[in-house]
């Protein structure tokens, strides 16, 4: 499932061009204006560019002050073009992956995988989705550009996977073994074990410079901060709120701040995730879910699984703006944008059903009748160099 080495040459290759085109062209363009109106000032100094002390071996962060600057609508990688568009819906109680085609808003496919799949998941290299078979203990493989499984393979408890940033592991929040477990990203055979003293680890996002990742513990109401490359929890915290229940974790475009949705707390709590200080908790919905960030970094969507309702979070202006209401209702929970960004697509857990959300102005542009207890849904392809995990963290 690997991509050739000629397509990771000729993706990194381009990747590395635009880089060093952009202020080139920008310093050029602006000496010719200079030489066109007869002036001998020397050109306005350019504003240094700031360098992001990443981990190694991570791509370079394209800009400090947002971590999703690679995710513009329809920015999509040489490595995944010509992929078609789909929506795998991961039914956990189905044990099948439902596979919508967006254009039609219909089931094109019904794959059957293992037991009790949780979430699908993007391979850090872009060329592999995996379908996480909790109970089963088994990802399933299927290739995007065919739209086939591959042969599974055998991994304990995968609630949910993540991938670090310079793509050497994979990384399995193994919910009720009270593990993170550390993989290689490619064969998934186990490089090493971390027990946490949490409960219910499953989901996580990492910090802009990709040292550091915030990991929710669901089950005890416990946050983790874990050293990327010491593979190693250097922090833990508990929430403060009676009965706290932590589910999806986003971290702000400007790396600042990470966002924990709490179904229990009925909002999101806000950390600042280098200091790892107390958290504040931004009230929003009824069961609060899955965040996922508009392709202009500009506003974050927030699913409110009890109540049926989305928020939606301005960053610039450190609040809530609106809030979209499902017609009859629903259960809103994991999900995506689409790769021009003007659709969120999200699971509804307990009806049975996908909902295609209009991002401009909120209405539900479709609800798809799908297989029983969907769950974190992948809208794939996306924009991104490479994929952290879970149903779609590009970077």
């Amino acid at each position: 499932m690997r991509p050739t080495k000629a397509v990771r040459v000729l993706a990194a290759g381009a990747a590395l061009a635009a880089l060093t085109l952009l202020p080139a062209c920008s310093s050029g363009s602006e000496h010719r204006e200079n030489e066109a109106l007869g002036s001998k000032a020397p050109a306005p100094p350019q504003k240094k560019k700031q360098l992001v002390d990443g981990l190694p071996g991570m791509p370079p962060v394209l800009d400090a002050h947002d971590v999703y600057a690679a995710d513009r609508p329809n920015l999509l990688s040489p490595a995944v073009k010509d992929f078609p568009s789909r929506v795998y819906v991961p039914n956990t109680n189905s044990n099948t992956v439902s596979v919508i085609d967006p254009k039609t808003y219909r089931v094109v496919e019904t794959i059957p995988v293992g037991w009790q799949p949780q979430h699908v998941v993007p391979s850090w290299d872009l060329q592999t989705l995996w379908v996480n078979n909790d109970k089963g203990n088994t990802l399933t493989p299927i290739d995007p550009r065919t739209g086939k499984a591959g042969k599974t393979v055998s991994v304990h408890d995968p609630y949910n996977l993540y991938f670090t940033p310079d793509g050497k592991y994979a990384v399995v929040m193994a919910s009720l073994d009270r593990e993170l477990v550390f993989r290689d990203a490619h064969t998934m055979k186990r490089v090493k074990t971390v027990p946490v003293s949490c409960y219910g680890v499953n989901h996580a996002d990492f910090s802009l410079d990709g040292r550091y990742f915030i990991v929710s513990c669901e089950f005890s109401g416990e946050l983790l901060k874990v050293d990327t490359a010491r593979m190693k929890v250097v922090a833990q915290e508990k929430l403060p709120f009676q009965g706290a229940m932590p589910q999806d974790v986003k971290v702000s475009p400007d790396g600042k701040r990470f966002y924990i949705a709490d179904m229990m707390a009925d909002g999101v709590w806000i950390l600042d995730g280098d200091r790892f200080t107390r958290p504040s908790l931004l009230p929003t919905g009824k069961g609060a879910h899955g965040l996922y960030v508009s392709r202009d970094s500009r506003e974050m969507y927030i699913s409110n699984r009890g109540e049926g309702t989305i928020s939606i979070f301005d960053f610039a202006q450190n609040g809530l703006t609106k809030k979209w209401h499902l017609p009859g209702g629903g259960s809103p929970d994991m999900g995506g944008v689409s790769a021009d960004g003007k659709v969120l697509w999200l699971s509804g857990r307990y009806n049975s059903e996908v909902y295609a959300i209009d991002t401009g102005t909120g209405a539900e542009l479709a609800r798809i009748k799908v297989g029983s207890g969907p769950h974190g849904l992948a809208v794939y392809p996306q924009p991104g160099r490479y994929s952290l995990g879970h149903t779609g963290i590009f970077r």
